[in-house]
């Protein structure tokens, strides 16, 4: 352990794990509660992560950057969380939920952390961040674009402190462009590249997805992204500065339906639960909840045909292949659609197994946390 981080820890007293960090007075640019329990311990041999000996610096709130810096956690780095004095990260206050003085939404981001709280516009705050960026392999942050450069804790900047330094910048339009300086929320981006436009019923109003996956793609490009530059810093001994940001990755994330426009300029709709491009591949209603089917290829949708009873579907011409079922999805779902409400989803399940056809229940997240293979 360098003497700097030595001087930084008897500073700091004891890093304390996130969920049990009270939060200073305003007056004080750096606290750490008095004999905090630290959560993680360095381990050797086979128990040791794979990023173990990685010291992270983050200073992200709300859910993309907290989600990267905590995947870099479960992956054995230590990661040091920075938050404001006061209030801390915005999260801890959104509940109910709570687990005790905590909400669950903060805790389910933030496990495998250590958390300090730094005043970054007290002028020691800023230089307690310079000292910790100098014995840090990767600096995580998600201000606005030049915000912490102001405060002397940009790239360029704490690049001289510590060369070796991976910098990760998350925002919601990256560094450069006309709406670099806007602030980006999950929901804001999800909009705006087009996500929620694709999502919801097929004769109905946009939806914004049931959980933030803007957010969580963001972060899981950053920490892909951390992985490659510590690699990278790994044959060349230098650090780089990382450009990630919510609408790019949520762009990159419409996949087949940004392709679909850029070569063939068609114009993406809603399919609510269906696909836009193979019939059948959605849910469907059963007599007491839904069930999904994904039959990707004919020999798949002979095999939906066996299960249900409709062999004479298959002597249709008209669904000979999925380029015709496609081109008549409406009269062979409402036949599909009839069949599935005779039969109770448990009763589904047991006739298509060993089918070879893909096939699951719309479960609740009781169910789902009730599932053995869960």
């Amino acid at each position: 352990m360098s003497a700097s981080f030595r001087l930084l820890k008897s500073r700091f007293s004891v890093l304390s794990p996130v969920g049990f960090t009270s939060q200073p007075q305003r007056s004080h640019p750096v606290s750490c509660p008095v004999g905090g329990r630290r959560l993680s311990r360095a381990q050797t041999g086979e128990n040791a992560g794979p990023l173990e000996g990685v010291r992270v610096l983050d200073v992200t709130r709300v859910l993309a950057g907290p989600f990267a810096s905590m995947i870099l956690g479960d992956l054995g780095a230590e990661v040091i969380k920075v938050e404001r004095p006061g209030a801390g990260d915005d999260t801890r206050a959104w509940g109910p939920p709570f687990v005790g003085t905590e909400s669950a939404y903060f805790l389910s981001v933030n496990r495998n952390k250590k958390s300090i709280s730094v005043d970054l516009k007290h002028p020691r705050g800023a230089h307690i961040i310079q000292e910790l960026a100098g014995v840090c392999d990767v600096l995580i942050e998600n201000y606005l674009p030049g915000k912490l450069q102001q405060m002397g804790l940009g790239y360029e900047q704490l690049s001289r402190v510590n060369p070796q330094l991976i910098y990760c910048s998350i925002s919601g339009y990256g560094q450069t462009g006309p709406q670099a300086q806007s602030p980006g929320y999950d929901s804001i981006a999800s909009a705006v590249s087009g996500m929620m436009h694709i999502t919801g019923p097929e004769d109905g109003e946009p939806v914004r997805p049931g959980v933030a996956m803007t957010d969580l793609a963001t972060g899981l490009y950053a920490h892909g992204a951390v992985m490659a530059a510590l690699l990278q810093r790994h044959k060349t001994g230098r650090g780089v500065h990382i450009d990630c940001n919510l609408l790019s990755s949520q762009v990159s994330c419409l996949s087949h339906i940004a392709a679909n426009y850029l070569n063939a300029g068609k114009e993406a709709r809603r399919w609510g639960t269906a696909h836009e491009s193979i019939v059948p591949y959605q849910g469907f209603r059963t007599k007491d909840g839904h069930l999904v089917v994904a039959a990707g290829n004919d020999k798949q949708f002979v095999r939906v045909c066996q299960v249900l009873e409709l062999m004479e579907l298959t002597d249709e011409p008209q669904y000979k292949t999925n380029k015709l079922r496609v081109q008549n999805r409406k009269q062979l779902l409402h036949t599909l659609s009839r069949r599935f409400l005779q039969e109770k989803t448990a009763d589904w399940l047991r006739r298509f197994e060993g089918s070879g056809v893909p096939v699951g229940p719309i479960n609740s997240i009781q169910e789902v946390f009730s599932d053995p293979q869960v």
